[in-house]
């Protein structure tokens, strides 16, 4: 009887230490190759709570999105590690404590707190004894503040003195003259020094000249964008050419195109950007140059245009990708960008929709801005910078007044002249501009 009940007491110990040594720990995961770090947008599970295969854990901000976590297995969330707003969290490190149904999860905190193990620091060099250092020369000593003359004194400066003093603001009642009978010279305006006080209310009067300000926290996907652009603009050999585009055809003929998908669905609407995007494809299809991207050994040369599209977002640029863009046809393109559009402003794309374009546009002209230039995202080897469109007189040596007036773009090519040589990016231009200045050829 006695054995019998050693044996279950055994058995139960042996139980709950496997249960205890059930619990893992969940990383940060990578959510795309170029991850390194990322934050903890929100937790959607609470501690002790039980979750299926397929329920959302958590939301995680990347550089780029916040993106939905979900559970590969059922479990239980046993403990958070990092909390709500967490930010820069390296990827591999512990965000939380997971477990199985029956665990114990008494040994969760304890799990939670252990340390993360970093790789041994690599034995320190011995260093060499330090030289003996030189005898410092003797400083010399700064003039030192007198008390202000008596007003209407003479002061007796040399005209050196009096110029330096004028140019620094030093007043010379307060200097002490070593010159011959006490006459200021050149070495006591510049060894002179204010009293603290001065100083001090100098200092003052700078920190209450201080504008009013609100500092706001850099988030994962602000910095990221800046750190990216820095090195684009110091690594790659921007050259920039522009071009304007006559674009009285291509709005008679989307006015054509949208009246026609009104009777089909009232919401259909063609943009001038979608006649953008296709006409920069089939410039790509004539000059696959352009289609490129720098990887250091080898050039890369794409055989189709997935264009990136700069969206501006509350939270920073992001660029979801129109695939296959010279295969789809005006409507097909206008209903993708538009859904891309509005997954990026509510940070809902997925890294296979903003990673891996072979070429971006950036279009500012419903802000009304006539031209601009961009900055290229590497690896790509270009981006088009794309203005407003705005009546604009021209020479017309045809009409009877001899000039008309018709709608002009300016559009701007930023290249990368490690691939794209000038006279390619030229070509490129040619081809866009003939495109968008008569687009029925998109249809041949």
């Amino acid at each position: 009887m006695a054995s019998s009940s050693i044996a279950r007491v055994l058995s139960r110990q042996m139980h709950m230490s496997a249960r205890r040594h059930a619990l893992t720990k969940f990383s940060m995961p990578a959510m795309s190759p170029t991850m390194t770090e990322g934050g903890i947008a929100s937790w959607k599970k609470a501690e002790g709570e039980t979750f299926t295969a397929g329920d959302v854990l958590l939301e995680i901000e990347t550089d780029k999105a916040t993106i939905d976590v979900e559970a590969q297995d059922d479990g239980i969330l046993a403990k958070i590690i990092a909390p709500d707003g967490s930010k820069n969290v390296a990827v591999g490190s512990p965000i939380a404590i997971m477990a199985e149904e029956g665990d114990d999860l008494s040994g969760a905190a304890q799990m939670a707190s252990e340390p993360t193990a970093t790789p041994p620091s690599p034995p320190k060099e011995e260093s060499a004894p330090e030289p003996p250092k030189a005898e410092e020369a003797p400083k010399p000593t700064p003039s030192q503040a007198k008390p202000e003359l008596a007003k209407g004194e003479r002061i007796f400066a040399s005209p050196i003195a009096k110029k330096i003093a004028l140019e620094r603001g030093i007043p010379l009642a307060q200097v002490k003259g070593t010159g011959p009978e006490g006459r200021i010279i050149r070495e006591d305006i510049e060894k002179y020094q204010p009293p603290a006080a001065a100083v001090a209310a100098t200092s003052s009067a700078l920190v209450a000249s201080l504008p009013e300000y609100t500092d706001t926290p850099v988030t994962n996907m602000r910095r990221v964008i800046g750190s990216r652009l820095t090195q684009s603009k110091q690594e790659l050999p921007h050259y920039y050419l522009t071009v304007q585009i006559n674009m009285d055809k291509t709005m008679k003929l989307r006015e054509v195109f949208n009246k026609t998908l009104g009777e089909k669905d009232k919401a259909a609407k063609l943009s001038v950007n979608d006649f953008i995007l296709k006409a920069v494809a089939c410039a790509l299809n004539d000059v696959p140059e352009a289609n490129s991207a720098w990887l250091g050994e080898v050039i890369r040369q794409y055989k189709k245009a997935d264009i990136s599209v700069a969206v501006a977002t509350p939270t920073g640029l992001i660029t979801p990708i129109v695939k296959d863009v010279g295969s789809k046809g005006l409507a097909t393109i206008s209903s993708e960008a538009k859904a891309l559009a509005k997954k990026a402003r509510d940070g809902k794309l997925a890294p296979q929709e903003y990673q891996g374009g072979t070429f971006t546009v950036s279009n500012l002209g419903m802000y009304d801005i006539e031209h601009f230039t961009a900055i290229i995202n590497p690896p790509q080897s270009c981006i088009l910078a794309v203005g407003t469109t705005k009546p604009t007189i021209v020479p017309a040596p045809e009409e009877e007044r001899g000039f008309k007036t018709v709608n002009m773009m300016k559009a701007t090519l930023s290249s990368d002249h490690r691939t794209v040589d000038g006279a390619v990016g030229a070509r490129w231009m040619t081809a866009f501009k003939g495109y968008l200045e008569n687009p029925l050829t998109f249809m041949l």
